[in-house]
């Protein structure tokens, strides 16, 4: 992990992070890869909000894209068992 891409990161989400809030949801960062790929957990109502890959890609990406460079892509993580069509399963 690049330690330096992570706290740009995690300052770009955490201006972020009230737009998530007031929707009653928030996030955890999991990873930031080397390659630039981040990984984040939904979590709260925007969990299970059927708009969430509008807010992953219209909101936390392009929130991304703007203020991290070598940033490529983020990536919800959902935990096992969860009830999702699409995860990518981890557990801690």
């Amino acid at each position: 992990m690049n330690s330096e891409m992570y706290a740009e990161v995690d300052t770009a989400l955490k201006k972020f992070r009230p737009f998530l809030v007031r929707d009653g949801g928030d996030y955890e960062l999991i990873e930031v890869t080397p390659d630039g790929i981040v990984k984040i957990r939904l979590l709260g109502a925007c969990e299970t909000c059927p708009s969430s890959d509008m807010t992953l890609k219209m909101g936390i990406e392009l929130t991304l894209s703007e203020k991290v460079m070598g940033f490529k892509e983020v990536v919800q993580v959902f935990l096992k068992g969860s009830l999702c069509r699409f995860c990518l399963s981890w557990e801690r």
